[in-house]
């Protein structure tokens, strides 16, 4: 089979919504295995997972290694098998094997089945639409039944939007936690965005572009307008563009609108220094609860941000509604 008709086929797979599974005619000579340096068959005759880091979107950033892999495979496991097509023509590389959907929807149900063909004894490799499989990409389930299952994973590394945002952001890099996607809703956002407020680490988070405005505006109102923060839009492809402001700043400008792929950076918390004095303590949950916040969280969050128990702030609530009553 021509590169042109495995992309056919997996086209029609794909338009037809069933994902189906479509079996590859072998190349006269795959790539060899040993390019991945593991053993094929590391334990009782079980095949190998292998996780592989897929461009972002440059497929001039694809590694040999990505190249061998592809070819050697006896299942390619994709999460857009269209995705697929355009990355192998891209790459000039024949798929060797026969090529599945494995994506959030089915991947629960698709599991067990890539768990017995890697028990026969076949090589899987996992490649997600752009980026490393697990990181808020399909792979955690597949991967967990893998070790469970005494079957060897191995890793293709390769471009991560989470690394590569970091890096280009001009943030703090040395310590850094990934957040993945912010809730939905509103209200489950603002709450998961008062737990971070004060987490003196650079946090990094995806947005989807048309919910990036209003996570923003809430970003600002949790974390403070004036807190350094980055948008990352389409790295790596033709309309790469890193915006680098303040986060209410960056709230105006996403209000009229951002389209592509979104990774955000925000600066971690400055440190504030220990304060004990009860009206300093009760403003700051006053301000929170007059933004919106229950009580509750807003002293959780005082807490966090200035260093200390929750028991003191609760206290110093308490002791300004007593002074604020009159005698």
């Amino acid at each position: 089979m021509t590169k042109a008709g495995f992309a056919a086929s997996v086209q029609n797979a794909g338009d037809e919504g069933k994902h189906e599974r479509v079996r590859q005619h072998p190349p006269a000579q795959r790539e060899d295995a040993a390019m991945s340096g593991t053993p094929r068959d590391p334990a009782a005759g079980a095949g190998q997972l292998v996780l592989a880091g897929a461009p972002l979107g440059n497929p001039a950033d694809a590694s040999p290694r990505l190249r061998a892999e592809l070819a050697a495979a006896d299942v390619v496991a994709a999460e857009d098998t269209r995705r697929l097509a355009r990355l192998v023509r891209d790459l000039d590389v024949r798929p060797g094997g026969r090529v599945v959907a494995y994506f959030e929807a089915n991947e629960v149900a698709r599991t067990p089945e890539l768990i017995a063909t890697l028990l026969a004894g076949d090589r899987v490799l996992l490649i997600t639409d752009g980026g490393m499989p697990s990181v808020s990409d399909p792979g955690y389930r597949l991967v967990a039944a893998a070790v469970a299952a005494g079957v060897a994973v191995t890793v293709v590394p390769g471009p991560s939007a989470v690394t590569t945002a970091l890096a280009v952001s001009g943030l703090a890099c040395d310590r850094f936690c990934f957040e993945g996607f912010l809730p939905r809703r509103p209200g489950e956002r603002r709450s998961r965005l008062a737990e971070l407020a004060g987490e003196p680490r650079t946090l990094v988070f995806f947005e989807a572009p048309h919910r990036l405005a209003a996570a923003l505006a809430d970003l600002a109102a949790a974390f403070g307008a004036d807190r350094p923060a980055a948008v990352c839009r389409e790295l790596t492809k033709t309309y790469e563009e890193v915006r680098r402001a303040p986060l209410a700043e960056l709230a105006a400008w996403a209000a009229g609108g951002v389209r592509g792929e979104v990774t955000l950076v925000v600066a971690g918390a400055p440190a504030a220094p220990l304060t004990t004095d009860t009206a300093t303590l009760a403003a700051e949950v006053a301000e929170r609860e007059a933004a919106g916040e229950p009580r509750r969280e807003a002293i959780a969050a005082v807490a966090r941000a200035l260093g200390v128990p929750k028991r003191l702030v609760f206290d110093a609530v308490v002791a300004g509604k007593r002074t604020s009553k009159p005698s």
